[in-house]
């Protein structure tokens, strides 16, 4: 057991207690390794995912308006009897003016503020894949013939962008979201949401090697350290649980690169509270409601 070089002072546990993760999920019979190979994903089962509804909030207000208290609700601020609180209380503005009357239909032409921010009713949705390999996080390079993004084109109709991402040989946890402010805050290296991954290297990796991935390394952008690193078996030196960080790219593969060993598999199964647990490689789920209160409120630890 390693810990960063901060531990000590900071009074963190070490990656003993966190080094369970790994074979709590080994015992669930989850698989870290198999099942690279990308899935047929024609016999996804619609049964397994929420189809997305007819009548989503753009549709509604573009056909026929809402209520004001369900703008405000799908906006993210309250619930509904919140909303009319507010709303009485002449809180909430519709073009520029407070509008206190129960009922009030918004047309989406229609800009409604809070506290002086512009709302948006687009509901909020939250999807967790497990990622296969050889697919790529994101649309970016047109010549991939399949990404993240096409397995999880049928569980919403609202547009989604990945919270950071994973290289195409890397697979494990990747979060969608159409939620703006919860991306930014996990995408700060300051929010310390946890990663881990289950790294597996092409030869065994000697204790000295943990101890100075804990302690730090200096690549060619910069110094970067593990916050926590062990191994997963001790009968096995090429695999190893870390957890990181930095969000910089392929920071992992690139810091077992610098001791002189080639990560041939790596695998994200924790990330901001987060597991991999019931979803099979290659598929995806909806976040429960408990989740989403947990991240929004910051316990991602």
């Amino acid at each position: 057991m390693h810990k960063g070089r901060t531990h000590k002072e900071s009074g963190k546990k070490d990656f003993g207690s966190k080094n369970k993760d790994f074979k709590r999920k080994k015992k669930s019979g989850l698989d870290h390794t198999a099942g690279d190979n990308v899935p047929d994903f024609s016999q996804h089962s619609k049964k397994e995912e929420k189809s997305p509804k007819e009548n989503t909030p753009a549709k509604e207000l573009a056909k026929e308006g809402m209520r004001l208290n369900k703008y405000v609700a799908n906006a993210g601020v309250c619930s509904r009897r919140e909303a009319d609180k507010l709303i009485e209380a002449g809180e909430i503005k519709v073009n520029g003016k407070a509008v206190t009357q129960m009922g009030f239909n918004v047309k989406h032409s229609d800009v409604v503020e809070y506290n002086g921010k512009r709302l948006n009713a687009e509901q909020k949705v939250y999807i967790l894949l497990n990622k296969p390999k050889n697919v790529a996080s994101s649309k970016d390079d047109p010549s991939d013939k399949l990404t993240a993004m096409d397995i999880i084109k049928d569980a919403c109709s609202e547009r989604v962008y990945p919270i950071g991402r994973l290289d195409k040989k890397s697979t494990g946890l990747l979060l969608f979201t159409n939620d703006g402010e919860l991306a930014t805050k996990l995408s700060n290296p300051k929010s310390k949401a946890r990663k881990i991954y289950h790294v597996i290297t092409d030869k065994a990796v000697t204790t000295k090697h943990l101890e100075e991935l804990a302690e730090g390394i200096t690549l060619e952008d910069g110094f970067v350290n593990a916050e926590a690193v062990s191994f997963v078996e001790k009968e096995d030196k090429t695999q190893i649980g870390i957890e990181i960080q930095s969000g910089k790219n392929q920071i992992v593969r690139r810091m077992f690169a610098h001791l002189g060993y080639e990560v041939t598999k790596l695998d994200r199964v924790y990330f901001a509270g987060l597991t991999k647990q019931n979803i099979p490689r290659g598929r995806y789920r909806l976040l429960t409601d408990k989740e989403i209160s947990r991240l929004k409120a910051g316990f991602w630890r």
